[in-house]
């Protein structure tokens, strides 16, 4: 009987140990399906390894903080370039954050910074889990990526002054990923795509003759400049169908002579509103020459907001093309407040209308008037 009773308990005991090591295999089979991270594939092709669960970010190079605000992926942030704080000029996304300038300062940042990130050490005493940035190499970023043991995610903008582009589409889905943000990226990248389409409805049917002849002067690139420096390929005119008449003579920056723009003689006159000071300078020195053109005797001179601060605003961009649109296809645009269109775009994109506060920095959008100046 004694050995009955004794095979019965040790049974059931093995039944116990065997049940509970299936429970604990259970469990660990179902925790290791929950990953733990994810693998991609940046814009400079490198394979990184970055949380499944991303919940603090920093943001570094021209740029990069522009696409996190228009994921509406701000509250992850942790830190920030001094430059983002001490330099608004310019940005829609800066001047409609506010609290950014509580962050943690992780860097210098800037133009002058471009291929070099933020300082390591700075990075770390705020500890983000992913380190994303624009403009750096791949060796460079392993390099960042080495000294923090933190991931680093190269984004892109492609082509300075495009707002539609592969690059960075490609980009905000990257990053929505990552930020579990995939709605948010697709929606930008749907509105910034209708906005172009919308352009370019309102004016790929116009015929050539119809189309006047036109310029774009003061142009920054590296610094501010004057009325003789353009863009051939200026993607606001370029969403318009109309093209810049620097065009026959190069897609690219130039800096044009003031004998060529006599001889263009363009019939209305852009003026990036980044470098009006050096054109309102040059006029009184010399306003015989500007009253010579066509654009400035019959009063079509017209400002507009610069758009490449720390790279490509692409909301600006966008505004500046349906101001443009209403000046020189009015029937076409007449359904178009320039400054309630910027503010709608500014709302969508960066969380807040900022057309006046870009406004009070430049001229915004008006018909320039030199003979005052």
């Amino acid at each position: 009987m004694n050995k009955k009773i004794i095979s019965i308990v040790m049974a059931l005991m093995m039944s116990i140990v065997v049940a509970f090591s299936g429970c604990v295999e259970n469990n660990s089979s179902n925790t290791s399906e929950v990953a733990d991270t994810i693998e991609i594939i940046d814009m400079v092709g490198r394979t990184v390894e970055v949380p499944a669960d991303v919940e603090k970010i920093v943001c570094s190079g021209p740029g990069c903080l522009r696409l996190i605000s228009y994921l509406n992926a701000t509250e992850y942030l942790v830190g920030i370039e001094n430059f983002e704080n001490t330099n608004l000029i310019g940005r829609p996304y800066r001047l409609a954050h506010d609290e950014f300038s509580e962050l943690t300062v992780i860097g210098n940042g800037g133009p002058q910074d471009i291929n070099v990130g933020p300082d390591p050490e700075k990075v770390l005493n705020v500890m983000p889990e992913v380190i994303f940035i624009t403009y750096m190499d791949a060796s460079n970023a392993d390099e960042l990526q080495k000294k923090t043991g933190i991931p680093v995610v190269v984004l892109s903008y492609g082509a300075l002054g495009n707002f539609k582009n592969d690059a960075i589409f490609d980009s905000l889905i990257l990053s929505g990923k990552i930020l579990g943000k995939e709605e948010r990226a697709e929606k930008v990248i749907s509105f910034i795509t209708e906005i172009q389409d919308d352009l370019d409805k309102r004016t790929s049917e116009i015929p050539d003759e119809n189309k006047p002849s036109i310029y774009v002067g003061a142009i920054g690139n590296k610094g501010i400049h004057g009325i003789d420096s353009t863009e051939g390929l200026y993607p606001p005119f370029e969403a318009l169908n109309t093209e810049n008449i620097a065009k026959t003579a190069s897609n690219e920056h130039i800096f044009t002579s003031k004998e060529q723009l006599i001889e263009w003689n363009p019939e209305f006159i852009f003026i990036d509103e980044g470098g009006i000071s050096i054109v309102y300078e040059d006029y009184e020195k010399n306003p015989d020459y500007y009253n010579s053109l066509d654009a400035f005797k019959n009063g079509n001179v017209y400002g507009i907001l610069p758009f490449n601060y720390y790279t490509t605003n692409i909301d600006t961009a966008m505004a500046d093309s349906y101001y443009i649109g209403t000046i020189l296809y009015p029937e076409t645009f007449s359904d178009i407040d320039p400054e309630a269109k910027a503010d709608e775009i500014y709302e969508f994109l960066v969380g807040k209308g900022v057309y006046s506060e870009m406004n009070e920095m430049f001229e915004g959008f008006e018909n320039l008037d030199f003979s005052n100046q």
